[in-house]
């Protein structure tokens, strides 16, 4: 009987190690922790043996830039889009006027900011980089805003459409700039196949996401390639053609039902997490001494030119007689526009894809990681106006 009880004893403490090490691991996946702790490997990697770090990085910075980060952004997009269908998350978010100004003037405050720092200092040879310093990181944004408001999803809804609007706004200006090559006819022609082929699949029932991507996807990839549009958003026109559900629970949260669409959901998350993983490692290794004046006009003009240019629109459109959204405060909306000042993710994307490597691309690489003092500026800040969690806090006290 005794062996019985230890052997019982034995499972359990075994099942409950198990329950405990895959509950970590679901939170780590579903707050994209992989991308972090890429970068710190990869921090630690360039400052101990630099030579090794950057010969790894520049082997699978081709791969990993130019084709894993289409599969995150594709995802971003998807989650967004079903989120904003009719009966989604987001779709009840009615004024969504006030995010779009939001994300133009925190746009706006931004790049100026950024401008004006770099003329102080007379560096214009860092102006191709000021995309890096509008970039708002979506994940990340979300994340600290749900930490903050767990039950307020007006407050993550303004904060997700003010982040994406920013973000397609910056995107669409750089893939839009005057390219050094004319664009082809047979570029244009190839995207549209690459449209035409999703819809066949879509018309023809497909529920499995991989031909989509696989065909259409790998046609529009080419055809933005040739049209000098960075191939990474090759995904991102196919999302709207893709089988959708309309996303009712929490954005990013994942759906534990046996519906095709979900289950090709839950592999495409796992594949994104490798990629923005990998994409830490080939591009969060930078000499930390080689920081400079970059570094310096990306953190400013997203820790203060943001959230001034933000705060700055909305009091001015509340003074001509404008009202803010039903159950939005000015603690809430002041949370909000600082927790748009983490650039992380879509910065170090931008700052890879628009910078050749050296030393303007490592200036601009710190700062991008330096954001994430932003993320700790939100906290403080929430806590101090009692915001969200933390107003129930001063209540008790």
């Amino acid at each position: 009987m005794r062996s019985h009880a230890h052997a019982f004893d034995r499972q359990a403490a075994a099942a409950a190690h198990e329950d405990l090490a895959t509950r970590w691991l679901r939170f780590v996946l579903d707050r994209f922790l992989l991308l972090p702790l890429g970068v710190v490997i990869a921090l630690v990697w360039a400052q101990t043996e630099p030579d090794g770090y950057f010969r790894f990085a520049q082997a699978i910075a081709y791969p990993v830039n130019e084709i894993g980060m289409a599969i995150f952004l594709a995802l971003i997009a998807q989650e967004l889009y079903e989120s904003l269908l009719p009966g989604g998350a987001l779709a009840s978010w009615r004024n969504r006027a006030l995010p779009g100004l939001a994300a133009v003037a925190g746009l706006v405050g931004s790049v100026v900011t950024y401008f004006l720092l770099i003329g102080a200092w007379h560096e214009q040879a860092l102006a191709p980089a000021w995309p890096a310093a509008a970039a708002v990181d979506l994940a990340a944004g979300y994340y600290l805003v749900r930490l903050i408001y767990p039950r307020r999803s007006r407050v993550v809804s303004f904060l997700l459409l003010t982040g994406v609007l920013t973000d397609s706004i910056v995107i669409a200006i750089v893939s839009l700039r005057p390219s050094s090559s004319a664009i082809h006819l047979a570029g244009l022609t190839l995207f549209a196949a690459a449209l035409a082929s999703a819809v066949l699949l879509r018309l023809g029932g497909v529920k499995s996401f991989w031909p989509y991507w696989t065909i259409s996807g790998s046609l529009s990839w080419f055809a933005l390639n040739w049209i000098d549009i960075h191939p990474a958003l090759a995904l991102v026109p196919i999302v709207p053609l893709l089988p959708h559900d309309r996303r009712a629970v929490e954005v990013f949260a994942d759906r534990p039902d046996a519906d095709p669409v979900h289950a090709g959901e839950h592999a495409w998350n796992g594949a994104a997490q490798i990629a923005v993983f990998l994409f830490g490692m080939a591009n969060g290794g930078v000499i930390l001494r080689h920081a400079d004046t970059g570094t310096w006009a990306v953190l400013l003009a997203a820790v203060i030119g943001r959230p001034i240019g933000v705060m700055t629109a909305i009091a001015l459109v509340v003074a001509a007689g404008f009202r803010l959204p039903a159950h939005l405060r000015w603690r809430d909306i002041t949370v909000v526009a600082m927790a748009t000042t983490t650039g992380f993710t879509f910065a170090l994307f931008l700052g890879a894809a628009m910078l050749p490597i050296g030393a303007v691309r490592e200036q601009v690489t710190i700062g991008a990681l330096a954001t994430v003092v932003g993320a700790l500026l939100t906290l403080a800040i929430a806590a101090v106006l009692g915001a969200g969690r933390f107003r129930r806090g001063l209540e008790r006290s």
